[in-house]
């Protein structure tokens, strides 16, 4: 079995806030918690974990953790409602991308996590050299895909899921040591500070990257922001490492 992102969990200082954004803006499915945490997903899938600490210090954006969690919608169609639904309610968003393997738009959760959420290309239109997978940054045609908005959006679709992880860290060459060596991954891409890697030919389940972060030491295990990136594989289950910076990955 292809080891996949199962789910995320963030530390968040105000967890009824943060939520109710994952619910109303990104459309997450409450699945239960118990008061100190709250599980959120698509289709009965945990997809985000929120553990509230009033206690945690604010994220700090120049520190090693998380740049963002994407979320990867079935299908063109859904992110066009999805879009739509963000203007309907003002959503800040703080970008928007064609990659070529993906139509991408970003923006930031109350607490300063960043998020995309995406749809793939089918996988054969992907331009690939061997391992190599190409990527780039062009602007994605916002009126072409809202076209395709041919519904209200009802929230986040069964299907859905954690498409990748984007890193900060404080050196790729290192980070390179634990992605490619401790998780096993293939190095797909480069781009300018930064490196991208995928399990079984997908064009990437783990990002690094130093354009807030180079030189960062390790984490503050007292911030707010991510807690652990939790990974699907079953050869591994049970198990827990840390990267470089003291990010948790655990297998289940």
């Amino acid at each position: 079995m292809t080891p996949a992102i199962g789910h995320v969990a963030l530390t968040v200082r105000d967890l009824p806030a943060m939520t109710a954004f994952y619910r109303d803006t990104l459309g997450l499915a409450p699945l239960g918690g118990d008061g100190e945490t709250a599980r959120l997903g698509a289709g009965g899938r945990t997809l985000l974990e929120l553990r509230g600490d009033t206690a945690a210090r604010p994220r700090d954006p120049r520190q090693a953790g998380l740049f963002h969690t994407a979320f990867l919608l079935p299908d063109r169609a859904d992110l066009a409602r999805w879009l739509r639904h963000a203007a309907e309610n003002c959503v800040r968003l703080t970008g928007a991308s064609d990659h070529g393997v993906s139509e991408a738009i970003y923006l930031d959760d109350p607490e300063g996590n960043g998020i995309e959420i995406y749809w793939d290309r089918p996988a054969s239109e992907w331009q690939r050299d061997d391992d190599r997978i190409e990527m780039f940054t062009r602007r994605l045609d916002l009126d072409d895909l809202l076209s395709l908005a041919d519904a209200p959006w009802q929230g986040a679709p069964e299907g859905s899921s954690v498409g990748h992880v984007h890193l900060q860290v404080g050196d790729l060459d290192r980070a390179d040591g634990f992605f490619a060596g401790e998780l096993a991954l293939t190095r797909t891409f480069d781009g300018q500070g930064g490196a991208w890697y995928g399990w079984n030919g997908y064009h990437h389940h783990l990002a690094g990257n130093t354009w807030n972060s180079r030189g960062a030491g390790p984490r503050d295990p007292q911030m707010a922001g991510l807690a652990e990136v939790v990974i699907g594989d079953p050869r591994r289950a049970g198990q827990a490492i840390t990267d470089p910076w003291g990010t948790r990955f655990r297998f289940v």
